[in-house]
């Protein structure tokens, strides 16, 4: 294993974490009911909302590169 498999992994498992971390956008109960609400379908995200899908944004931006550099460059130089 070469380090970028490892910094692979490693953003994968927090990755995992982050998105378990996250609220979810729907309510249980609409999806036995069908109906859809549309009282908060425009609140903004604020405090540690906001930080999470920050979080989220850059551990997928890491993730793809890592993914791209573990796949291509690094086969390439053994």
């Amino acid at each position: 294993m070469t380090v970028w498999d490892i910094l692979l992994i490693i953003v994968s498992c927090l990755l995992i974490v982050i998105i378990i971390l996250q609220e979810s956008k729907e309510d249980a109960s609409s999806a036995f009911t069908g109906e859809k609400s549309e009282l908060f379908a425009n609140k903004k995200q604020r405090g540690i909302e906001l930080w999470i899908s920050w979080v989220t944004t850059g551990l997928s931006i890491a993730f793809f590169t890592f993914a791209i550099i573990a796949a291509f460059i690094v086969e390439r130089l053994n």
